[in-house]
Order: C-alpha cells, then sequence, then structure tokens
C-alpha cells in the first residue's frame, strides 16, 4: 500500500492555538474533521491516519516546537519507510496575503524555521503547501505577528483556503504533486 506523510507545521499546547504560526495544524485538523479521524499522541507527535482509495495517509502534527520540526519529519518518514516523494508540509507564510496559498514540490524554506530544520535534516526536496498569513505587522515584529492569534474576521478569509488545503491534500495523494498544483495554485492567489 502507498503511504503519504503530511505534515502540518505548528507548535504544541494550547497557548498557541488559533495562531498564525499553527496554521498549518488547523489544515490537518479540518481533514481530520473531514474524515473523521482522530489525533492521537504519539512519538515527535500527534498523528491520525487514514486511507483513501488503497492508499494510507498519516497526519502528524509535530510535537516538538516548530524549530525542530524536522525531527517529527524525519523519524515518521523513516518508520513508516515513507519515499519523501509522497511527503507534503503545510505551513504558514508571511510573504503570502492571507487567504492565498501556494503549493510546490520543492525549494527554500523562505525564512520559515520549522521548514528550515526539516531542509537541514531531509533537504529541500519534498512538496511544501505555504498558507498566507499576511505580514501587517511593524518592522521587528514578526515573531509576534506569527504567534498572534487570528480573528473572527481573519478567519473568515482563511477558513476557504483551509477547506480547500482539505481538497489539496486528496488531490496530492491521489493526483501527485505536478496535477495539484496546476489545479490549486490558481486558487491560491488572493481570495
Amino acid at each position: 500500500m502507498d503511504k503519504y506523510l503530511i505534515c502540518g507545521l505548528g507548535n504544541p499546547g494550547q497557548e498557541y492555538e488559533g495562531t498564525r504560526h499553527n496554521t498549518g495544524f488547523m489544515v490537518l485538523d479540518a481533514f481530520a474533521k473531514a474524515s473523521n479521524i482522530v489525533f492521537e499522541d504519539r512519538r515527535y507527535g500527534f498523528v491520525a491516519e487514514t486511507s483513501l482509495k488503497g492508499r494510507k495517509i498519516i497526519l502528524l502534527k509535530p510535537t516538538t516546537f516548530m524549530n525542530l520540526s524536522g525531527n517529527a519529519v524525519r523519524y515518521w518518514l523513516n518508520k513508516e519507510n515513507i519515499d519523501q516523494s509522497r511527503l507534503l508540509v503545510i505551513s504558514d507564510d508571511v510573504a503570502l496575503p492571507l487567504g492565498a496559498f501556494r503549493l510546490k514540490g520543492s525549494g527554500s524554506n523562505g525564512g520559515h524555521n520549522g521548514l528550515g530544520h526539516i531542509q537541514q535534516l531531509i533537504g529541500q526536496n519534498y512538496a511544501r503547501l505555504r498558507m498566507g498569513v499576511g505580514n501587517d505587522y511593524p518592522r521587528g515584529g514578526q515573531i509576534d505577528w506569527v504567534l498572534g492569534h487570528y480573528s473572527d474576521e481573519d478567519m473568515k478569509t482563511l477558513q476557504p483556503s483551509i477547506d480547500l488545503g482539505v481538497d489539496l491534500i486528496k488531490s496530492f495523494v491521489l493526483a501527485g504533486i505536478d496535477i495539484t498544483m496546476n489545479q490549486f495554485n490558481k486558487l491560491g492567489k488572493k481570495p
């Protein structure tokens, strides 16, 4: 059975719930809810499993904190013997406007600490879905911004992209990265 690892980046703990930096967790939570599965506390992360048309999907929300996300990703890739071409990492991105998103098959970490640590440990040949959180913060205010909570107004803009993220994951698993990029990146421009 083909296996896929879908990793949403964020920080564990209640104080980080609903923050911009936890947008990756939010997409996985939406996918889990739509699939009627629940996360279990496992090694290096909260893990949920489901299958889609004969393919096994493992959802991972690392509990390593953002800067050490690579430890969780590498562990689960190795444990489940999953090829990197079947890894999708979902992160927040201040370079994209709120509600926009971009899927890429590989590339740089764009200054994102979570992606940076994953890249250190496994290289940069893996798919990543970057969810825009905007950058409406003063110079030097990036950390406060990404650790800040979404407002109800923000969520109205973001929720359709989270919902599209659920469909995007399914497409990535069933159709592959190229078809999924062609289908979804045009939807991920500014909403």
